[in-house]
């Protein structure tokens, strides 16, 4: 009875390791999709800016503003994944903003 008791308290910690182990790959698969879909939008934000607005439109979309707060996400996401430091980091918030009145030229 206690060389089982023993064995189980010897590979409980090689388990629960494992376990991390596969966890940690499983988010960082994840975190790499996200970081993907980020390029993606930033890509069609980054279209869009380029189209021809009508003038009449009282509001426009600012994706220069938008941009950066994708690039901004994109950034801590690399820097989770890839971490130059074990300090935290200053965090820098969102713009949130992306309503632009009057005239827009892209």
């Amino acid at each position: 009875m206690q060389i089982c008791l023993s064995a189980v308290l010897v590979c409980t910690p090689l388990l629960s390791s494992h376990a991390r182990a596969a966890g940690t790959a499983s988010e960082q698969a994840n975190v790499e999709v996200m970081i993907r879909q980020l390029n993606a939008l930033e890509a069609v934000a980054q279209r869009s800016a380029g189209l021809p607005s009508e003038s009449a439109q009282r509001y426009h979309l600012d994706y220069s503003r938008l941009v950066s707060d994708i690039a901004r996400i994109r950034q801590g996401l690399q820097d989770y994944l890839s971490p130059s430091r074990a300090q935290p980091r200053d965090p820098v918030e969102l713009s949130g903003h992306y309503n632009v009145s009057g005239e827009h030229t892209p």
